[in-house]
């Protein structure tokens, strides 16, 4: 009445929801942002503690702004957990957030009683909504980091459509917009954590919690089992975003899947993001689900082993529930998922029980299976390379790729074996083959499916080859390319270990400024991150330019770094790397006994089946730093044991093998100490007798 009666009259009028009269006009009150909440939490806090700030130290900061984050800047909220600064800690406080219905009681005296406690001002709202906004409020608190609409009306019924539009209005939802590539724009719906918790004892309160777990569990399980195919091909970055998005909810309702040990659900969920959490370098997080899946059924690679069938579906290209083959190849998958997060426990496939489980999966399948030309059941070649059994590496390899071109859609699986046997071939120049070609084959078929991750892969293989053959500045260019489409795709660890690569090959064309340059740069990337790829080759690659240019203090650092910080730097293919390092490092120093010492022990870890496979050139490096450390120990008096490592190294080398910059200064450098100590003659002839030398004899003169 009183706006039709005065037309300039303006209303200013604060409610918890809009009130539906003409001409008004919506300013949402939002909740504070972190600085200005940051504020609030230091001035009440002064108040209760005087003296406080939230900036004393970095622990305080930190909890401050947690406590902030975690009661999203809710001002009432935060004026509580002021108050409870005269008796705890802000880390004490923020600790206790689970239970902060408990913990926030001390408003003040003069305030409405609704706005006394936490639980009251949310109990006050609640009181107020009907029996379907309850009821989809409640349902809403099964989701981790929101949902879209369809999500909410899969969960929460068909009254989600008009409830969430109230809850929207009444602040207790919080609506933002999302663009989503494969399926448009829309809206996003999420809880405030303080809404979230007590929607979620409501909920339990009506009994109703399984059913609604149940139904974000079917919800989720579904959107990944649909998704996971669309990281093949020309919508990749659109399948990546959505599953990023909706990580918490895939999350929650594999850990709903595995409590309520729903060995079917949790299949599906897993074997579905095995992809993603490879492209998004989630091995260690993977790794532990897969342990977690493994445990609610029976181990399919159990002594004495059952041989497979071959299976030409996906074991996730229908709903559960899964039967015969399909779920024992479903078993399987999980298990083998498992062991390709190898590198992040490599050491637990060193003992006895491990290996006869490996010698099992080695022995399930037959090369060429068609399960096994695509991931999972593709990851049983590892079972083969942990045992040692090269000749039937390569064998599986071939007939993997015999089985994609004969059989019709097997583009995607041809164009990976390709780029598998393109890296292995680079490594191995005693096999017969062409890396660089089937590195070019897998490049064009992943282009022509459209496929970035793929393109990174095959372009990296490429790179791979043409560095282990000396054509460094093409390697540069592959790995530059590899890198740009690994950037485009968010892949942050995958442009990490390219660049570390990169930098390894600009130090081998002497571009060396450039090179060192780009691999400190990686390790300030991948500071403090953990688990990562990169790193480790980083160092190694910088140590040994370190100490080739004399600053052998900085090369022993980046060693020793290198051990503090990687945490499988203990497992036998990188333990020997990171010893000869070190000997190389001890023998330029004057060290020669210590360099000595561990050089046996890099020869002990080369004899590994393992270190033969990955690196088959690693015992005629190793005797060629011997051989430094013998020509100076003891006044010369062993150069002669040196001249016969280095024969017998040179004989050792794998046909077609380059030398690498650390290995060609290692020889060179060996090769003057020992003519030097011996002179020319008696070089050339305990040369001669070390060239005829067996492997066994060679390493005993050490």
């Amino acid at each position: 009445e009183l706006l039709a009666r005065c037309p300039h009259l303006t209303v200013l009028a604060t409610s918890r929801e809009p009130l539906g009269v003409p001409g008004e006009s919506l300013r949402p009150v939002e909740p504070l942002p972190e600085p200005a909440a940051l504020r609030l939490l230091a001035d009440r806090g002064a108040a209760a503690r005087p003296g406080f700030r939230v900036d004393t130290d970095e622990e305080t900061a930190a909890a401050c702004a947690e406590i902030c984050r975690r009661l999203d800047g809710l001002p009432l909220a935060i004026e509580l957990a002021a108050a409870r600064l005269r008796m705890l800690t802000p880390r004490q406080i923020a600790d206790r957030l689970d239970d902060r219905f408990r913990l926030l009681t001390s408003g003040s005296r003069t305030v409405l009683p609704r706005q006394q406690t936490l639980r009251a001002v949310v109990d006050w709202s609640w009181d107020l909504l009907d029996a379907d906004e309850r009821e989809v409020l409640g349902r809403l608190s099964v989701f981790a980091g929101g949902c879209d609409l369809a999500a909410a009306e899969a969960v929460c019924g068909p009254a989600a459509l008009d409830a969430l539009g109230s809850l929207v209005d009444k602040s207790l939802v919080v609506a933002a917009p999302v663009t989503d590539r494969l399926s448009g724009d829309g809206m996003r719906y999420r809880l405030l954590e303080t809404v979230a918790e007590y929607a979620g004892e409501r909920l339990d309160e009506t009994g109703t919690r399984a059913a609604a777990a149940r139904a974000h569990l079917t919800y989720y399980r579904e959107l990944a089992r649909t998704t996971d195919p669309l990281l093949r091909g020309p919508r990749q970055l659109a399948a990546i975003e959505r599953l990023e998005r909706e990580y918490e909810n895939l999350r929650t309702a594999l850990r709903h899947a595995v409590a309520e040990r729903d060995e079917q659900e949790a299949l599906c969920l897993a074997l579905s993001l095995v992809w993603y959490w490879q492209m998004r370098d989630l091995r260690v997080e993977a790794r532990n689900w897969f342990v977690e899946v493994m445990a609610l059924g029976p181990d399919p690679f159990a002594e004495p082993g059952t041989p497979a069938r071959p299976v030409w579906e996906r074991c996730t290209s229908a709903p559960p529930p899964m039967t015969g083959e399909v779920l024992a190849e479903a078993r399987r998958g999980v298990h083998l998922a498992h062991l390709a997060c190898m590198d992040t426990e490599l050491d637990a496939w060193q003992n006895p029980a491990a290996q006869r489980k490996l010698r099992i999966i080695a022995g399930t399948y037959e090369p060429g299976m068609p399960q096994t030309c695509s991931s999972p059941g593709l990851l049983w070649f590892y079972s083969v390379m942990l045992t040692g059994d090269m000749d039937r590496l390569r064998v599986i390899m071939d007939a993997t790729l015999r089985t994609c071109r004969e059989t019709p859609g097997y583009e995607w699986e041809l164009a990976g074996g390709l780029q598998m046997r393109a890296q292995m071939l680079a490594n191995r120049t005693d096999w017969a083959g062409d890396a660089v070609r089937d590195a070019d084959e897998s490049l064009e078929i992943y282009h022509r499916l459209g496929d970035a991750w793929g393109m990174a892969e095959a372009l990296s293989g490429r790179a791979e080859a043409r560095e282990r053959v000396g054509e460094y500045r093409l390697a540069a260019a592959d790995y530059r390319a590899a890198a740009q489409h690994a950037e485009r795709l968010g892949a942050h660890a995958q442009v990490d270990i390219l660049d570390a690569r990169l930098g390894s090959v600009l130090l081998e064309a002497g571009d060396t400024e450039r090179g060192e340059r780009v691999l400190r740069e990686v390790l300030d990337r991948t500071a403090g991150t953990g688990h990562n790829g990169a790193m480790p080759a980083a160092r190694l690659f910088l140590a040994g330019h370190l100490g080739m240019i004399g600053r052998t203090a900085e090369a022993s650092e980046q060693l020793r770094l290198l051990r503090e910080e990687f945490s499988i730097a203990h497992f036998v293919v990188f333990d020997a790397f990171i010893l000869a390092a070190e000997a190389w490092l001890a023998t330029l120093e004057d060290r020669h006994e210590e360099c000595l010492t561990r050089i046996r022990k890099s020869l002990e870890r080369a004899e590994d089946p393992l270190s033969a496979a990955i690196a088959p050139h690693m015992r005629s490096a190793y005797l060629t730093i011997a051989a430094m450390a013998l020509a100076r120990l003891d006044g010369g008096a062993r150069a002669a044991d040196g001249a016969r490592c280095l024969g017998a190294a040179e004989a050792m080398l794998p046909p077609g093998h380059v030398s690498t910059g650390m290995e060609r200064d290692a020889r060179g450098r060996a090769v003057e100490r020992v003519r030097e100590a011996l002179g020319g003659e008696a070089y050339d002839a305990a040369y001669a007798e070390g060239a005829r030398l067996s492997p066994q004899e060679a390493v005993a003169l050490v």
